[in-house]
């Protein structure tokens, strides 16, 4: 079985799910999921993860995330972008001016109504599966944090633009509201992750290219060790009369490890052979490292 992460390119047309399945195809392993939807027209940074390296799938869904958008003002959709049904139309008689005003106010914290075609549960029912029945329920604003907009290009009624936010975050919503706040209406013409963590979209691969890597046999070429999804955090190892303590979870002091330095704060945790065990982070209070995250299969090491 193959553990790690492949950074995906999703191209349009496709669901998450449906790229899951198609790795399951082209890697004949079932043990993959992917860290967050984007929609079918949507393209961009999808990572994927494989065998133990599915425990980061939630991790990594709440990482922060850039996409390169279009907004198109003049109209306002039932799904705020443009595949939807226009239910509104308007003049786009703004200037660039204040619509480079207006964009940039939506800079920080702000509280963003989830759309009804979202994969968003209430009472258990998919916001998108009612909106599909013709019900419209209400929904909770929720804060979700834009840290910069660049406005890449802007051609009326036209903006192209770079947005890069917290989880949870739709940019078609933030198209609807800078469109509803320049009084001109606005959706959401195109799609394109960019960045999800340390995932960049230079460095993403297509299903064809994961298929011809595989053909290959240099599958590792693009399969990044679980490990190295915290690449930024500081490396720790345990001595080996102390690595039992990380192969069950359990807490272990200063003392336990061959460094003499103590870090604060969360580390990468090996044994004395160099397997990756997991993530622990120093709790000064008790004067130990416990556990946040563990990785480690003693039976992968036998």
């Amino acid at each position: 079985m193959k553990n790690g992460v492949i950074n995906i390119y999703k191209e349009r047309g496709y669901t998450s799910h449906d790229v899951v399945a198609k790795l399951r195809g082209i890697l004949k392993q079932k043990k993959i999921g992917h860290t967050g939807t984007l929609d079918p027209d949507a393209q961009g940074v999808l990572p994927v993860c494989l065998g133990k390296a599915t425990k980061l799938c939630d991790l990594l869904a709440d990482r922060d995330k850039t996409y390169e958008t279009v907004l198109l003002l003049g109209q306002s959709t039932d799904t705020q972008d443009v595949t939807g049904t226009i239910t509104t139309r308007a003049e786009v008689s703004v200037t660039e001016e204040q619509v480079q005003k207006v964009i940039k106010s939506f800079v920080g914290p702000y509280e963003q109504i989830p759309p009804m075609y979202s994969a968003l549960k209430v009472n258990g029912q998919k916001l998108c599966d009612l909106a599909r029945a013709g019900k419209e329920v209400e929904r909770k604003a929720r804060t979700v944090t834009i840290y910069e907009i660049q406005i890449l290009d802007l051609n009326l009624p036209r903006v192209r633009m770079s947005v890069s936010c917290s989880k949870g975050t739709y940019i078609r919503t933030l198209c609807h509201d800078i469109g509803e706040a320049l009084g001109c209406h606005g959706c959401m013409e195109t799609l394109l992750r960019t960045k999800v963590g340390q995932f960049l979209l230079k460095d993403s691969v297509r299903l064809s290219q994961v298929e011809a890597f595989r053909e290959e046999r240099e599958l590792e070429k693009i399969l990044l060790p679980v490990d190295m999804v915290f690449a930024a955090l500081p490396e720790v190892h345990l001595k080996k009369d102390s690595a039992r303590f990380g192969y069950n979870g359990n807490p272990f002091s200063k003392a336990d490890l061959k460094e003499s330095e103590l870090f604060e704060g969360e580390v990468r945790v090996y044994d004395d052979k160099e397997d990756f065990i997991g993530i622990y982070a120093y709790r000064s209070e008790q004067r130990q490292y416990r556990l946040v995250k563990m990785f480690y299969d003693a039976s992968e090491t036998i």
